[in-house]
């Protein structure tokens, strides 16, 4: 089974990159992007925006090319005993909203209770840049982080919260500003143990 996903995984790298546009089209994109919302993409200031901006998109949107499984793919497996809780709070993130292609801005607080080892710390980091690097929702930023976890660590039991402020209710729509959405998902132990749910919330408020 574990061989037909990672066929399939492949399969589906190789035909995103088939159909990726160049880096021509994607600056000739911009320039019609420009004209349509009413200026003129010959104009002096504007003349390098085009390649600005598909050099941009390819760093803001990197994840596309990163692999989860390669960043998880180490444990470390002497920890003189250690199974309780791993948090990292307070993980700065961004990402781009799927529907409107504004960003969204927040912090993540991941936690996992540790079966056969535990990753380095700043794996988790990088974890949550390589899935918030993508067009996204917070709720399937929130869901891919946490089965990411599950499938390649598997731990006893895993708690994601993400907390982020969106521009499209920010600069656009209703304009509300300051407003925090917050997701949150538990597995394993964390879903069955309301303890372990109160345990992690009183960790993140410390």
């Amino acid at each position: 089974m574990d061989a037909r996903i990672n066929s399939l995984e492949t399969e589906s790298g190789a035909l995103r990159a088939r159909l990726r546009p160049s880096q021509a089209e994607a600056e000739a994109a911009v320039r019609t992007l420009i004209a349509w919302a009413g200026d003129d993409p010959s104009r002096e200031g504007l003349l390098e925006t085009p390649a600005r901006v598909a050099r941009s998109y390819g760093e803001l949107f990197a994840g596309y090319d990163q692999d989860p499984k390669e960043i998880l793919s180490r444990i470390f497996k002497e920890v003189g005993g250690y199974d309780d809780i791993v948090l990292m709070r307070d993980i700065p993130f961004h990402s781009h909203c799927e529907h409107h292609m504004v960003p969204f801005v927040g912090k993540a607080h991941i936690a996992y209770l540790p079966h056969d080892g535990v990753v380095g710390l700043s794996k988790l980091a990088r974890l949550v840049e390589v899935f918030a690097r993508r067009l996204q929702t917070q709720e399937n930023l929130t869901a891919q982080i946490i089965d990411a976890l599950n499938e390649h660590l598997g731990p006893r039991g895993v708690a994601v919260m993400l907390e982020a402020e969106h521009m499209c209710m920010t600069m656009r729509g209703v304009r509300a500003h300051g407003v925090a959405t917050i997701t949150h998902r538990f597995t394993g132990v964390f879903a069955e143990d309301r303890v372990e749910q109160d345990r992690f919330f009183a960790m993140i408020k410390r």
